[in-house]
């Protein structure tokens, strides 16, 4: 049982990975470091938003308008990090 607990947090860790990666994306996109008219660019951007946008939408319906600044990215790493302490240190322990 162990296992898995531990293959919940890689999971969550990986997904951590994901919106940091998602979220310099977007910034490199919005400065124009990257071209969005490159296919790869593209497709690595929709990828990402692709698994990240069903979690960070609710998030950001919730939250109150700050202009142009999305915190959301940063609620949901906090959150994230707080389930991997939950699993750590309070549940893992205690599973045979």
């Amino acid at each position: 049982m162990k296992a898995v607990i531990d293959i919940i947090i890689i999971a969550l860790n990986l997904y951590w990975w994901v919106i940091i990666i998602s979220a310099v994306l977007t910034w490199l996109i919005a400065f124009n470091v990257v071209n969005y008219r490159n296919q790869i660019v593209a497709q690595i951007d929709t990828t990402l938003r692709a698994l990240t946008e069903p979690v960070l939408a609710p998030i950001r319906r919730r939250m109150p308008n700050l202009g142009a600044v999305d915190i959301s990215p940063i609620i949901l790493l906090l959150g994230i990090i707080f389930i991997q302490m939950l699993l750590s240190y309070y549940v893992r322990p205690y599973v045979f």
